[in-house]
């Protein structure tokens, strides 16, 4: 159980980013935070891990308070919070192979995490999930030799290989075609439920969100105002979260779209390469 308590951050420029965010994500829960840009979605998902130090409230996972950790302890914490990235932060010398077993690495030693010496079960772990990933066969493939969607899909077996209890996913779709999209988003979810993991993804795409995840949080100025299930977002909801808008136009433009998943020459013309 992830829970936060009058988590807000200010940064030194006076913005204040997040203000008294209260929020508990259980396990097995996949939950999407959505809002518009500058809404404080990446510096929430920043603060639970640490990247960004909040400036007040606590985060804690499991019982534990991860806002007062510091050094081992921190480092420690860390392991069990998977962070899959927007820009994939893949390291694009090393092998497909390679970049999973790095999730491991925060669980070895110095001399054994330098000399890149893995157990033969991380091994054996690694191919189990890059078969679950679908991209077994491409193991030995540099990371810079694959498309967006591989990329994810490495990231993806990445972060499960620290065998997390919580998962942070920032913008995961946002630089894929919408294909891709759903088949990323699909395979995370199901990734993430059948390891019972509490998940917390950062997206812009609310119709995709809506497809697919349990729960939705909106984010205004900081702040959650709505939070609830993908069904009871209704334009006024909407409204709310983003500003005026016509979202009943917008949704007949989605229907207008070609469906991507059935029509292979859309793909094509997108350029389309899971």
């Amino acid at each position: 159980m992830l829970e936060l308590k009058g988590l807000s951050k200010r940064y030194p420029t006076g913005d204040l980013a997040l203000n008294e965010v209260e929020l508990s994500v259980p396990a097995g829960q996949v939950l999407a935070l959505i809002g518009p840009s500058g809404a404080g979605k990446s510096t929430l998902i920043r603060c639970i891990n640490r990247l960004v130090e909040p400036s007040s409230g606590t985060v804690t996972l499991d019982g534990q308070d991860l806002s007062s950790l510091r050094g081992k302890q921190l480092k420690a914490a860390r392991r069990e919070i998977g962070m899959i990235f927007q820009s994939y932060a893949l390291v694009d010398r090393l092998s497909v192979m390679e970049n999973v077993l790095s999730g491991r690495l925060g669980y070895m030693g110095f001399w054994r995490s330098f000399l890149r010496r893995f157990e033969p079960s991380d091994v054996q772990r690694a191919c189990e999930l890059l078969e679950r990933v679908g991209l077994l066969a491409m193991l030995d493939k540099r990371g810079d030799a694959l498309s967006g969607g591989q990329k994810q899909r490495v990231g993806i077996a990445r972060a499960l290989m620290q065998q997390p209890k919580l998962l942070l996913v920032d913008e995961p779709t946002a630089s894929l075609d919408p294909k891709t999209s759903r088949q990323i988003m699909r395979l995370l979810v199901e990734l993430c439920r059948e390891q019972n993991l509490a998940v917390i993804i950062n997206i812009h795409d609310v119709a995709l969100a809506q497809q697919f995840v349990d729960r939705v949080v909106g984010l205004a100025a900081g702040q959650v105002v709505f939070d609830g299930k993908p069904d009871q977002l209704t334009d006024d909801t909407l409204t709310l979260i983003y500003g005026e808008e016509d979202w009943s136009a917008e949704r007949e433009d989605d229907a207008d779209s070609p469906d991507e998943d059935n029509d292979p020459l859309a793909s094509i013309a997108k350029g389309a390469h899971p």
